[in-house]
């Protein structure tokens, strides 16, 4: 043990900061998994229809969280072992990953702020030409698949209609949404609605995870650069 001192305890804080990035790595894989396999996503996003697939973008930012969370993971671990060993060569390496993961957290913000309205549109308009077919009174080829489209957002959400229903659709709503009576339809809230706030809540707990993320980081790096210099300095090393 070469350091003694303030940068001692500068090499157990980071042992701990790193800890702590380790921990973070794994509930971040454990909710990214969760979110790629909840019933409610994935229920709607696994659907079909007129050979489209539902609109897949916001597995995108499941799998960066995925990929980032295991990366996490081998750099807490990285980060661990180098401050114990107080080497110079392998907490030179942490901050380089550190630094690449920096960069990465704040592209993948960047292209969620960008895109954090894209996820529940692209769901709506899918919803609304199921929706056409489905209310469709010249007996269109793909009327049948549309209904089906419609009841699985209609059980999933616990939704009906898009909030602006013709009187056409209040009068099939008992087909297209066959646990609600017409008093429930006319509580219940629109798809478009329930579209938007199931996006808006798994987007924000992405957010509020990359955010907390950043903070360790910059901790992370400001202790990792102290620790080198300490170890550099220190009597014994040449």
């Amino acid at each position: 043990m070469v350091v003694a001192g303030c940068t001692k305890c500068i090499k157990y804080m980071l042992f701990f900061f790193n800890f702590i990035f380790w921990l973070a790595g794994g509930v971040i894989l454990a909710v990214a998994l969760w979110l790629r396999h909840d019933s409610q996503t994935s229920n709607l996003l696994i659907l079909q229809f007129e050979g489209q697939q539902a609109p897949g973008t916001f597995y995108i930012s499941v799998y960066i969280l995925i990929a980032v969370g295991a990366v996490m993971m081998l750099v807490g671990f990285l980060g661990c072992y180098g401050a114990i060993q107080e080497s110079q060569c392998l907490l030179g390496t942490f901050f380089f990953f550190l630094i690449i993961l920096f960069a990465c957290e704040v592209a993948a913000a960047m292209w969620g702020f960008m895109n954090k309205d894209t996820i529940s549109k692209e769901l709506i308009n899918f919803y609304d030409s199921a929706y056409i077919k489905a209310v469709d009174v010249s007996g269109s080829p793909s009327k049948d698949s549309a209904i089906k489209v419609l009841e699985v957002f209609h059980s999933t959400l616990d939704c009906c209609g898009k909030g602006d229903d013709t009187a056409l659709f209040k009068q099939v709503v008992g087909t297209l949404c066959p646990r609600k009576t017409q008093e429930d339809f006319l509580k219940s809230q629109s798809c478009h609605y329930k579209l938007i706030e199931l996006f808006s809540e798994k987007l924000y707990l992405i957010g509020l995870a990359a955010l907390v993320v950043a903070v360790i980081m910059i901790f992370e790096m400001i202790f990792t650069m102290v620790l080198c210099c300490g170890i550099r300095n220190s009597p014994g090393v040449y």
